[in-house]
Order: C-alpha cells, then structure tokens, then sequence
C-alpha cells in the first residue's frame, strides 16, 4: 500500500481533532463533573465533529444513497445511528410512512429533530420517532413500536455498523427481532478490506481512529456479518461496491440491500 494512502487517515483525524476539541474542553469547563463521565465527553466531541464533518460525507457517498434508498426504502424506516438526520432526505415520502430514527448521542436530536421536519416528518403526526438508544438495545427499540412485531419494513445503516457494541449479535437480533418478512436491510458501510497490506493499515490505525471518532472502527467486515445472518431471498438484491473507489482505500465501502424471506 502507498505510504500516501496509508497515512491519509492522519489528515481526517486532524480534522477531528479541530472540530471537536475546544467545544469539548468549554463544555468540561462549564460542568467539571464531565472528566467522570468519558461516555458523555465522547459524544459531546463526537457532536461537534458531526456538525462540521457530516454534510462532507454525506456528500461523498450522495450519489450512492440516492440508488440506493430513494427507490427502495418504504413503510416503517428504522435508521440506525440516524446522526443529524442525512439519510432522511433520501426517503420518498409517498412510500414512507414512518420514519424511525435510532440515536443514542442526544446532542444531536434537535438539528436531527429540524431536518426530519423540514423532509415533512414530524412527532405530532406520528410520522416521526427518535430513539435515545443504541442499535444494540432491541428491547427498548421494539417498547417504543406498536405491535405486531417484527415492525420495521425497511432498516437502514449508513455508516454505523462500524461503531455499534457487539455488531455480529446486533444485527442477528434486529434481522431476527425488528425486520418484518418480507422487509429489507439496505446498507451503505466502509468496511475491512479484501487486501492484506490494507487490513494492516486498517488495524493499526483503529484504536486511534475509534477515540477521536466516538468507537467508530476501521477494521470491520459488517457487510459480510449482515449477509452470514442468512434466511434472504436468493436473487434479490445483492452486495456491491462504490463506484469509482479503488481497493487501495483505508475506508472500503460496501453496499448492499437484502431482503427477508
């Protein structure tokens, strides 16, 4: 691997660093009880970076999520790790009747709250839900969605598998638990890559990556855990790659819609 492509993940973390780093140590300033509490100071920084970062890759990966989720997504849309609320924007409207979005940094549910609203779904006419949660707390997910269950006709990860507690077992249970038969996972991820020397790279940078970037980890095959869940129909949907993207890249993308038998 290029020492260019290898080290160009220092560039991003610097980034990080400059959003997230003063807003963070202003809010310890303000509530000294913070340095007790690492899991709020993370998601307090990992907020701010969002801001900044957020409309930059969503527009990198635009071209994909409009393939991807306008033509597809439908019914009840579970979006997991929704952050400000990007993927909402990609949803049609007429076919989705219900948008569900699943965020356990609270820090970000007004801007999100906002951008829902401004796409015409909003808490008062039900047509809006947010989850205080992680994608790993199925229970709470499901306590908060009518029966009968499984509710979700269609769960969307766009760049969350990688930072969710226990994915391989998470992402059973939410097939198992919350997608209905019949309903899809469509899925947008950077994931490990297929080539030796960049999984290299990849491990080593994250235990960085993921303290800058609220456990975010480079090195992980979530495409390939969804698709071991198994039981989707044979011949619909698929798993493919980025347009354009070389495999020489520390942030390896795949992308994917499946469905339940």
């Amino acid at each position: 691997m290029r020492l260019d492509a290898a080290f160009g993940v220092v560039t991003d973390l610097r980034l990080g660093f400059v959003c997230g780093l003063w807003p963070t140590v202003m809010a310890i300033w303000h509530v000294p009880s913070l340095l007790f509490q690492p899991l709020e100071i993370s998601r307090i920084f990992m907020s701010h970076v969002w801001d900044l970062c957020g409309d930059s890759a969503d527009e990198a990966g635009r071209a994909v999520k409009k393939g991807l989720i306008t033509p597809h997504a439908y019914g009840v849309v579970l979006d997991l790790g929704a952050g400000y609320g990007h993927t909402v924007n990609y949803l049609d409207h007429s076919r989705v009747t219900k948008y569900v979005a699943v965020e356990p940094n609270v820090h970000m549910h007004a801007k999100l709250r906002r951008t829902a609203s401004a796409a015409g779904y909003n808490e008062d006419d039900g047509t809006l839900l947010i989850l205080p949660c992680g994608a790993e707390n199925i229970s709470t997910i499901l306590s908060y969605l009518p029966a009968p269950h499984p509710p979700v006709d269609t769960l969307i990860s766009v760049l969350t598998l990688c930072s969710i507690p226990s994915p391989q077992s998470t992402i059973s249970s939410l097939a198992a638990e919350v997608l209905k038969p019949g309903g899809q996972i469509l899925f947008y991820e950077h994931v490990l890559s297929e080539r030796e020397d960049v999984m290299w790279w990849q491990r080593f940078w994250t235990p960085l990556w993921g303290i800058v970037f609220d456990g975010c980890r480079l090195d992980c095959p979530s495409h390939r855990w969804i698709e071991d869940v198994g039981g989707w129909v044979q011949g619909e949907g698929g798993i493919w790659g980025k347009e354009g993207e070389t495999d020489e890249n520390l942030f390896w993308h795949r992308v994917g819609r499946l469905v339940k038998a």
